[in-house]
């Protein structure tokens, strides 16, 4: 059975998670699957197509040591709120270079598109030196 003091706590732990999670439109998480563990100090840019069809650099950032960047899009702003195409690019070689390792991928480009319906997404990879996966997060 759960005790009062067990779900206070849950409470006080999870509750500001969920509620910073819930202020920036987009996050990523970069897995290194051949170490079986997070990738840090990964370099990640966000771009916008915009209406010519050209992309815009919006942002940039690294990684953080559990591999996540979770604060892209600050949905406090109105225009991160438009939907619209977006891109995420990795710098896979960089990472795979400070750890003396052999890439088949300078970086990664995912292009998404955003609705503005939509409160939040997370679009992580999971990456080798040779091959990479991603999905729709939650």
């Amino acid at each position: 059975m759960f005790s009062v003091k067990k779900i206070v706590a849950f409470l006080i732990i999870s509750v500001p998670l969920f509620l910073n999670a819930a202020q920036y439109q987009l996050s990523t998480h970069v897995l290194d699957i051949v170490s079986g563990k997070p990738a840090p100090k990964v370099k990640v840019e966000l771009y916008k197509m915009e209406k010519n069809q050209k992309w815009k650099k919006i942002g940039e950032e690294f990684t953080k040591d559990d591999g996540r960047i979770g604060d892209f899009l600050p949905y406090d702003k109105p225009e991160n709120r438009v939907s619209g195409i977006y891109k995420l690019k990795f710098y896979t070689k960089d990472y795979y270079t400070s750890h003396k390792v052999d890439t088949f991928y300078p970086f990664i480009e995912i292009s998404f598109e955003l609705s503005k319906d939509q409160k939040h997404y997370h679009v992580p990879i999971t990456l080798s030196p040779f091959g990479y996966s991603t999905y729709r997060g939650s």
